[in-house]
């Protein structure tokens, strides 16, 4: 019984309350401009990988006509909703296959858009290695993502705590080399900057940039 009332109140808080939180955390000014910049180039038909509550939609500039959304959050619809409401653009919502896999053609995607979010995929490896797939040849990945510190010192800290973060928010690693896993998956990165947002070093070591499908008429 005692296990049973433990899994609701888990599955409330990842289903309601934790969605809320990281809409206000990301939401903030500083948070909106990178979103505003690193969306900057997207153009055609593009997949944003952990759409949210549509924070990125307000930045999407006028060359894109079409979005997929993907995130697997009960709650990203509704909390989307008004977003979604007063952007032009077609919101087309997305769910993987029982395998994984994006129900999409090869090479059906212009570009994939991932903000704060490569940080709580389970199976990164072959995530990224499906966002590969999706995307057109020359096709680009923009992210803006939080990870792996060069510092020796906050690295430590990062791999001591991401236990407890990946348990309190989602499943985010704090601990992830985000350049290293888009090579191994077979991106070359186009554009790149590493830097630390404001707060605790842990939590705020930053990934910006573009990554090209750029290798795959050489498979």
């Amino acid at each position: 019984m005692r296990e049973s009332r433990v899994h609701r109140v888990m599955g409330l808080y990842t289903d309601h309350i934790l969605p809320r939180c990281i809409d206000f955390a990301l939401s903030r000014p500083p948070i909106l401009e990178l979103r505003a910049r690193v969306t900057q180039g997207l153009a055609g038909r593009v997949l944003e990988v952990g759409f949210g509550s549509g924070l990125n939609l307000p930045y999407y500039p006028r060359e894109v006509t079409h979005v997929w959304a993907l995130d697997p959050a009960l709650l990203a619809p509704s909390l989307s909703a008004a977003r979604r409401a007063a952007s032009p653009l077609p919101v087309e919502w997305l769910t993987l296959t029982t395998d994984r896999r994006l129900p999409l053609a090869d090479g059906a995607v212009d570009a994939v858009l991932s903000t704060f979010t490569l940080c709580t995929i389970p199976e990164i490896g072959p995530a990224l290695r499906e966002l590969y797939r999706v995307l057109k040849p020359c096709g680009k990945l923009h992210f803006l993502e939080h990870g792996l510190s060069p510092e020796a010192r906050v690295a430590r800290l990062q791999h001591f705590f991401t236990p407890l973060q990946r348990k309190l928010a989602g499943g985010c690693h704090l601990d992830r080399p985000i350049a290293d896993l888009l090579r191994d998956a077979g991106f070359c990165l186009d554009a790149l900057r590493n830097y630390h947002l404001p707060g605790p070093k842990p939590a705020t070591y930053m990934f910006e940039g573009v990554a090209c499908a750029c290798r795959r008429n050489s498979r």
